[in-house]
């Protein structure tokens, strides 16, 4: 991991998320039980959540794992990402040069004393070149856009059954 971009590594799981960065924080419920719980952790885990978005994922290895490198293409976007933490049911990466922001991710689910299962977006960043800079509230209103994304897409690929 020694090409990250950012000295915070694994604040989006153990937090607090470092000063000088955009928070994101963005949770919603995607459905109810173990089994919704346990089809929304391998979405995550295996990337089949991103690639449901429409995003491109090149990785390489098929599943989350500390060091596991991979790049989320969205149109012309490359974003390389390495995967810095994992859990039974998420994980969270960080930025690696040429990525248009500078910072951490995470994509995460729980399920309640209820029984409901919520999707969590964890993220810090700022601009990591000019051309992110400029686009400032587009870029952030973008994160944002995809978190939503994330959580719709895991909504639809965790509560199908068989």
């Amino acid at each position: 991991m020694t090409e990250l971009t950012y000295p915070h590594v694994g604040a989006t799981r153990n937090g607090p998320l470092p000063a000088g960065y955009r928070h994101l924080r963005y949770r919603t419920r995607i459905g109810a039980g173990e089994a919704v719980l346990a089809r929304a952790g391998e979405a995550i885990l295996t990337f089949a959540m991103h690639r449901a978005t429409g995003a491109r994922i090149v990785a390489d290895a098929g599943r989350a794992a500390p060091g596991v490198r991979l790049t989320v293409g969205l149109g012309p976007l490359r974003a390389p990402c390495e995967v810095v933490w994992v859990s039974e049911h998420g994980f969270g990466y960080g930025t690696r040069p040429g990525h248009p922001a500078t910072g951490e991710e995470a994509f995460q689910v729980e399920i309640d004393d209820r029984g409901d299962v919520w999707f969590t977006v964890t993220a810090f960043s700022r601009p990591a070149g000019t051309l992110m800079r400029l686009g400032g509230p587009v870029a952030v209103g973008f994160q944002h856009l995809y978190a939503r994304l994330c959580g719709r897409a895991l909504r639809r690929v965790s509560t199908v059954t068989s």
